[in-house]
């Protein structure tokens, strides 16, 4: 049996007390009491009406990717535009780097809230801003958690009428987000709640396999195909036959593999490598990527095709810093998960993780609960200034500084630098050389293997 932690304080009540308080505060989620509607009034989409209310999964996007809520028909549109959300009662627009521009009332923004009669325009296209009341309430469901996706802030919770019905199709499904979000924690939440719950559930990560490799992983080889190749091995594909596949980071999937993946999930079958038939594999794919594959498509890094298949239906998760009520919820189960029970964490700790920008996101929060439980007093106040600098653009002597100021013992003092300087060059190098681990590891003057260890270890 493990024992509770002695860093536990008088103050931690907070910490179930902070839980309770979000748990009451599910039937009390103030949503807008009104919705606006969008009227397309020029361009080729013109008499068209898009709805924005309280209660969508994740803003819209307004684009012509297939992967737009709001889909235009109008070159002079990117891909993906610009995006539309409630933020309180008001209705927030996001420029997201279009080519073009995003416009409102003749003045172009980056980010402005819209007021109703206001015309907002994006490339040859134009709406009027509508609001309307509600004469029906709106209402969030009042669970806490999909699957084993935990959270009960109003991002999260509007997710989960998504999820449900997504669980219980076939339908592939992009699901984007920031590193350490829980893309695969969703993905297999959909699995488990699906009608495929009986069959496998196989993850494939493009960021872990060599790109000389990836095509004998997913789809298998016969015996003989190349050297090395001894025995037949099935891929992937077939070991996820009557289940499903997420293929992990698929903006790193190599190019020359896209159209093959394409072929497979469009027929249902592969072909080994070295053989001379086809192989049915029954499989439901599901898709997950930290990058915005619109401008991988703009770059010609991922065919258009590919991502008109997979993204049937798309799902964005939001980062930790957007969904602050959750991390003493979150908090808890990651004590009982770690096998402290609900053992109390101290209140002036949570305060100071819900000021954090969590890098990391929940994967950043689970380390640091961790941290907590096994040093106490030892771990760093903020998880966030043990392992990098307070901004990505801090000069080496200025982080050094902010180290100092720290007063940490030597040791740590010293680790924090190493670890700050093997992030930054693995990023460095990995950037000089497109992201090709290979060639990043060669120039590094190391083997790939530990080059991919430090990498993943530097990533958490």
């Amino acid at each position: 049996m493990v024992e509770k932690p002695s860093c536990a304080s008088p103050d931690s009540d907070a910490f179930e007390e902070a839980s309770t308080q979000l748990q009451r505060s599910l039937d009390a989620t103030e949503l807008p009491d009104a919705r606006v509607r969008l009227v397309v009034i020029e361009g080729n989409d013109r008499g068209k009406t898009f709805t924005v209310d309280g209660t969508q999964p994740s803003r819209m996007l307004i684009g012509t990717s297939p992967a737009c809520d709001i889909q235009l028909d109008d070159r002079e549109v990117s891909r993906r535009h610009a995006a539309i959300d409630w933020v309180g009662a008001a209705v927030a627009l996001v420029d997201l780097g279009s080519t073009n521009g995003t416009f409102v009332d003749g003045v172009r923004i980056r980010e402005a809230f819209l007021e109703p009669s206001q015309v907002v325009r994006v490339g040859a296209s134009a709406f009027r801003v509508e609001r309307e009341s509600l004469t029906e309430e709106s209402t969030l469901p009042l669970k806490t958690s999909f699957g084993a996706v935990i959270g009960a802030s109003t991002e999260m919770r509007r997710l989960y009428p998504l999820c449900e019905r997504l669980a219980v199709s076939t339908v592939p499904v992009v699901i984007e987000g920031e590193t350490g979000t829980g893309k695969e924690v969703l993905a297999e939440a959909l699995h488990d709640q699906g009608p495929r719950a009986e069959g496998p559930f196989i993850v494939f990560d493009c960021t872990a396999v060599p790109s000389n490799l990836m095509e004998a992983e997913l789809f298998g080889h016969e015996r003989g195909a190349f050297t090395g190749a001894t025995a037949t091995r099935r891929g992937l594909f077939e070991q996820a036959d009557g289940g499903t596949l997420l293929i992990d980071e698929i903006g790193d999937l190599d190019a020359s593999l896209q159209p093959k993946l394409l072929r497979a999930i469009e027929r249902s079958e592969v072909r080994r490598i070295g053989g001379d038939r086809p192989v049915r594999a029954d499989v439901r794919v599901l898709a997950a990527t930290r990058r915005d594959l619109d401008r991988e498509v703009m770059a010609g890094r991922f065919r258009d095709d590919l991502y008109h298949r997979l993204a049937v239906c798309r799902i964005e998760l939001p980062p930790l810093r957007a969904r602050r009520g959750d991390i003493p919820l979150l908090a808890r189960h990651f004590c009982r998960e770690l096998g402290y029970g609900d053992v109390s964490l101290p209140g002036a700790l949570l305060r100071r993780w819900e000021e954090d920008p969590w890098p990391g996101n929940v994967r950043g929060l689970r380390n640091a609960v961790a941290r907590h439980l096994a040093l106490g007093e030892l771990a760093p106040e903020s998880p966030t200034r043990a392992s990098m600098p307070p901004a990505p653009d801090t000069p080496p002597s200025d982080f050094i500084e902010s180290v100092l100021e720290m007063e940490l013992p030597l040791v740590r003092a010293r680790r924090s630098v190493v670890d700050e300087f093997e992030r930054r060059y693995i990023q460095r190098v990995l950037a000089r050389h497109d992201g090709n681990v290979v060639r990043a590891a060669a120039a590094s003057g190391l083997a790939r293997r530990y080059f991919q260890i430090l990498r993943a270890k530097k990533a958490r």
